[in-house]
C-alpha cells in the first residue's frame, strides 16, 4: 500500500463484520508450544538432525489436538529433499599480488561455503574484481557487470542497494527500502549467472541489518540446500562474506581506496574495477543427503473446499551453533518457535469457530534459515494448486514486548491484502505506519516470499514500535536489543517475562483476515505495479 493512501484508508469505515470477530486464541498454547520447541531438548531444531524428528512429531501431535486433518493425501508431512554440506579443513583465504599478502582467517575474518555438491572446493589464484553492488537490472538501466568478464574470477560485492542511505522511497532502487537486488541471495545468484568462481560480500552492519556474529553463526557448520539434479554445479564454487576491515585492507594492498570506490558504486554507470590481486581458498565438503519435512494440516472447507487459504510459519532454527558464554544451542525461541506456536493457536481458533466455506491450510515449513528452502519446495511442488490458493498470512516471530498503538505491513505497496487488513487494524484502534527499518529487507527474508515469486499473495505484518506502555523509544530500544543481542544467537531463549498481549492482538488481525478470505469469494491480487502481478494473472487465467 502506498504510504500516501494510509490516512485515507484508515479513515474508511470498518464495516466488515469479520473485522470485529474476537477469536479464541489460547495464551496457554502460545506459551507452551514456544517454550517446548525452544527448550534445549529440541537442540535448536536444525533440519535433517534427530531434533527434527522430535519437532515434527510434536507438531503433528499439536495439529491433531487442534482438530486439523492431515493435508497431503492422508499424510501430515511433505518430504523436502535436502543435501547437507559441511565445510571442513577450511584454509585461510589468501590475497596475493598486492603491496603485501593479506590472510583472512576462517570465522574471524571471513566465512566461506558452497552450493556445489562436490567433495572438494579449490579456488586458486583467481583474479579479484570489485563489482560494486553486483546488480544487473536492465529494467532500471543498471548493470555492475557491464564491460567486464568475471568468468573464473572472484567478485567482491557490497551488501544492500546503491541508494540504501537515501530517505524515503524515491531512489532508483526505492531508496531506504531494500529491493531484492540488495539481498545476499540475489548477489550470489547473479554472480553465478556471470560465471564467477567465487563471490564474496563485504559485511557492514548497518546495510546488512545484522552484525558479524549473525553471519558467523549462520554460515559455519552444516549448510543445507535443496537436493536437485545437477548438484548445483551451475553455482559459483565458493560464496561467502568478509569483514569490512579486511576488505579495506585488501583494497589498500591493491593500491585502491575502498571508501572512494564504494561511493562510486552508488552512482549509475559505475564500472567494475579489477583489483590486480588474486584470491585463493580451499576446503573439503562432507556431504549427506536426507529428506526434511514440511508439516501440513487442513480444516476442510464446506462449499468451496478446493479453494485454499494458507497460514505459514517455519519450524526450524540453527541447531548447534558457535558457542557464546559456553552455550552452543541456538534455541530460536522468538525465531521461530513463537511463530509456530501462533500457527497452532490460529488453527485451534479457526476450528472452534467451525468450518469456513474455503479450506484453511496450516503449513509449518522446514529450512527457512537455510534460504527459505521448505517454502520454496512447497511452492514449486504444491500440495494444493497455487492457482487455487487464495492467499494467506505468514508469521515469523510474534510480538512479545507488549501491545502497540501501531501496525506495520512489511514490504508495503504490493498486494490487495494490504487493503483488506485496514478495517481489522482500525477495529483495534490502531494505525498503520510505514516500516521503521525498510533497509533491512524483511519482505525478502521469510517464507511468504517463496509464494510471492510464484504469484500467491501472502500477507506479512507485525506490531510497530509505538508501545502502549513506553512509547516509540521503548519499542525501538527493544527491537534493536533483540537484533543486536539475541537474533541468531544462543540468547534467543524463552523467558517468563515475555508479554503476550501484543501477540494476541496481532493474531486477532491475522485470524480476521484469514477468516474473511475463507468465508468470502474474493481473490485478492497484486497491485498493477507489483512485480508478481503478471505471474498471478497467468496462473488464474488457466482456471477460467
Amino acid at each position: 500500500m502506498r504510504a500516501a493512501l494510509l490516512p485515507i484508508l484508515l479513515a474508511a469505515t470498518a464495516s466488515n463484520a469479520s473485522a470485529q470477530t474476537k477469536p479464541d486464541i489460547s495464551l496457554d498454547t502460545l506459551k507452551t508450544v514456544t517454550q517446548t520447541l525452544s527448550s534445549d531438548a529440541y537442540e535448536g531444531r536444525a533440519p535433517a538432525t534427530p531434533a527434527e524428528d522430535k519437532t515434527v512429531a510434536y507438531l503433528i501431535e499439536r495439529f491433531k489436538a487442534a482438530g486439523l486433518k492431515p493435508a497431503n493425501n492422508g499424510s501430515w508431512v511433505q518430504d523436502v529433499p535436502l543435501v547437507e554440506i559441511l565445510a571442513t579443513d577450511v584454509s585461510p583465504m589468501t590475497i596475493a599480488g598486492g603491496k603485501a599478502p593479506v590472510t583472512l582467517a576462517y570465522r574471524q575474518d571471513m566465512v566461506i561455503a558452497t552450493y556445489r555438491v562436490v567433495p572438494k572446493i579449490e579456488v586458486k589464484d583467481s583474479p579479484v574484481v570489485f563489482v560494486g553492488y553486483g546488480i544487473n537490472a536492465p529494467e532500471r538501466g543498471w548493470n555492475d557487470y557491464a564491460g567486464v568478464d568475471v568468468k573464473g574470477k572472484t567478485v567482491v560485492i557490497l551488501i544492500n542497494d546503491p541508494d540504501w542511505q537515501m530517505p524515503g522511497k524515491d531512489g532508483l532502487f526505492e531508496g531506504r527500502a531494500m529491493t531484492y537486488y540488495g539481498r545476499w541471495t540475489y548477489k550470489y545468484e547473479e554472480a553465478a549467472r556471470q560465471g564467477a568462481a567465487a563471490a564474496i560480500i563485504v559485511h557492514d552492519t548497518e546495510p546488512a541489518a545484522y552484525g558479524w556474529g549473525v553471519v558467523q553463526s549462520s554460515w559455519t557448520g552444516p549448510q543445507l540446500e535443496l537436493d536437485e539434479k545437477g548438484d548445483h554445479l551451475n553455482e559459483s564454487a565458493a560464496i561467502g562474506w568478509v569483514q569490512l576491515a579486511k576488505a579495506q585492507e585488501i583494497f589498500a594492498g591493491a593500491g585502491k581506496d575502498f571508501t572512494a570506490l564504494a561511493a562510486a558504486a552508488k552512482q549509475k554507470g559505475f564500472k567494475a574495477v579489477p583489483l590486480g590481486v588474486t584470491a585463493s581458498v580451499s576446503f573439503a565438503n562432507t556431504i549427506r543427503r536426507q529428506a526434511s519435512k514440511n508439516v501440513i494440516g487442513i480444516l476442510p472447507g464446506t462449499t468451496a473446499p478446493d479453494d485454499v487459504v494458507m497460514y505459514s510459519a517455519h519450524w526450524d532454527h540453527l541447531g548447534r551453533c558457535d558457542a557464546v558464554n559456553g552455550d552452543d544451542i541456538c534455541n530460536g525461541a522468538l525465531d521461530n518457535a513463537s511463530g509456530t506456536a501462533a500457527l497452532i493457536a490460529l488453527a485451534e481458533a479457526h476450528q472452534k469457530a467451525g468450518a469456513a466455506k474455503r479450506s484453511l491450510v496450516f503449513l509449518a515449513v522446514t529450512a527457512e534459515e537455510s534460504g527459505l528452502l521448505g517454502s520454496k519446495y512447497y511452492a514449486e511442488h504444491p500440495v494444493f494448486p497455487l492457482a487455487r490458493t487464495v492467499g494467506g498470512v505468514n508469521m515469523d516471530g510474534v510480538n512479545i514486548i507488549g501491545r502497540t498503538k501501531d501496525f506495520v505491513v512489511v514490504g508495503a505497496g504490493k498486494s490487495e491484502l494490504e487493503d483488506m487488513i485496514v478495517p481489522h487494524v482500525k477495529a483495534q484502534g490502531r494505525v498503520l505506519v510505514n516500516e521503521p527499518t525498510p533497509e533491512r529487507g524483511y519482505y525478502f527474508r521469510s517464507d511468504h516470499f517463496s509464494f510471492a515469486k510464484l504469484g500467491v499473495p501472502m500477507f506479512y505484518g507485525e506490531s510497530g514500535e509505538d508501545l502502549v506502555e513506553g512509547g516509540t523509544a521503548a519499542g525501538h530500544a527493544a527491537a534493536e536489543d533483540y537484533v543486536t543481542n539475541r537474533y541468531h544467537k544462543p540468547q534467543d531463549e524463552y523467558a517468563d517475562s515475555w508479554k503476550w498481549d501484543g501477540a494476541i492482538e496481532d493474531l486477532t488481525l491475522f485470524y480476521g483476515l484469514g477468516r474473511e478470505l475463507a468465508d468470502g469469494d474474493r481473490w485478492p491480487n497484486w497491485y498493477k505495479t507489483a512485480e508478481f502481478r503478471a505471474i498471478r494473472d497467468a496462473s488464474r487465467a488457466k482456471l477460467k
